[in-house]
């Protein structure tokens, strides 16, 4: 059975756990979910920090968050990027993929294990969607392939039509809902094998009634007043969408358990649990 003692992941606002509210004011995400699903499916003791930033491109968080993590002598790391990136102009794929490259090859030269993901088919998810998919497939070729040559472990959302059901994702059509970031986190520890963890995750949501042409435009007309205009004027005016965010958990934090009498379904998880500051009488970093 696989067993991680420090997870640190790295990324943008899916990492920062965008739209996956704690009950306290910040968010939980996909990333806080995995690192509870790793400390409840084994014995040892299991430590986590999350230094993800949202709006951030992959250079940005290469050179702010990368080395930060590898100092922490992690066991374990996510590296997920690259969304903001498609979504800007003049993308420059090519630089992604060198970008990829160097934290995969330099992380699994310090014998970590990394793990990330693919994006789903936005057709369904997003009224720009048909325009997005070949953006996004793209992205998605390059991280398989940097994935494959340094043996990065990859869930390939794209292969599951499931991961592309606009229920699993916020109304910005941007972020995944607490229900999306579950499902990612199960997908991911069940790429990992980690204990008591199966392919659940990825069965299809029950079927609803289609939506009439009418309702369908006022959702999107809805959507482009509240989120695609604030985000576009945010670009023109040059404001950075993280501007004065901080990473939420700078540093390796303990990961308590959850108690065995709460119980945990598929679409009723509320994430993660409890973070406890590092007790001195625990082991050295």
């Amino acid at each position: 059975m696989v067993c991680f003692e420090r997870y640190v992941a790295i990324g943008d606002s899916a990492t920062e756990g965008l739209e996956d509210p704690d009950g306290n004011g910040g968010y939980r995400g996909w990333a806080d979910r995995l690192a509870q699903h790793i400390a409840d499916g084994q014995d040892e003791p299991l430590d986590y920090a999350n230094l993800a930033v949202r709006g951030l491109r992959l250079d940005e968080i290469r050179n702010t968050q990368f080395d930060d993590a590898l100092a922490m002598k992690p066991d374990l790391m996510t590296i997920f990027g690259g969304v903001n990136d498609v979504l800007s102009f003049g993308c420059d794929y090519d630089q992604l993929a060198a970008t990829f490259a160097e934290m995969y090859s330099e992380a699994r030269g310090n014998d970590i294990t990394v793990l990330t993901f693919t994006m789903p088919d936005p057709t369904a998810i997003n009224p720009f969607g048909r325009r997005l998919r070949d953006r996004m497939f793209r992205l998605n070729d390059l991280v398989r392939a940097e994935a494959a040559r340094y043996g990065v472990i990859v869930l390939d959302l794209q292969a599951y039509p499931m991961a592309g059901d606009p229920r699993l994702w916020y109304e910005d059509k941007l972020h995944g809902n607490p229900l999306g970031h579950e499902r990612v986190a199960r997908g991911l520890a069940w790429r990992l094998g980690i204990a008591r963890m199966d392919e659940s995750w990825a069965e299809p949501l029950p079927p609803v009634s289609t939506r009439s042409v009418r309702e369908q435009l006022t959702e999107e007309l809805d959507w482009a007043v509240t989120h695609l205009a604030p985000w576009l004027g945010k670009g023109i005016r040059g404001v950075p969408h993280g501007d004065g965010i901080v990473a939420k958990r700078p540093a390796l934090t303990l990961v308590s358990k959850t108690r065995p009498d709460v119980p945990r379904s598929l679409d009723q998880s509320t994430g993660s649990g409890k973070l406890m500051p590092r007790s001195a009488a625990r082991r050295a970093p």
